[in-house]
């Protein structure tokens, strides 16, 4: 006599219901956090694009000119 427990539908079953447990992917909320990213570093880059004519500050930062512009060139996905 076979009991349910024994049988290999309820190992399949119990395996499948552990991996229904897992938290759903949630890509709404990547794209929230990747466009938030973007946008600070597109944000970012155009300060320091502002900041590359001022000497000053440059040298504040200890940066030069064509370093600034470098990175202010740089597209916000990288």
């Amino acid at each position: 006599m076979s009991t349910y427990f024994s049988d290999t539908n309820f190992l399949l079953l119990s395996r499948r219901s552990l991996l229904d447990r897992r938290p759903q992917f949630n890509s709404w909320g990547l794209f929230v956090r990747r466009w938030r990213r973007w946008n600070e570093r597109s944000r970012q880059r155009a300060a320091l694009r502002n900041l590359a004519d001022n000497k000053h500050l440059l040298d504040d930062l200890g940066l030069t000119r064509l370093e600034v512009l470098d990175e202010a060139d740089r597209p916000f996905w990288d």
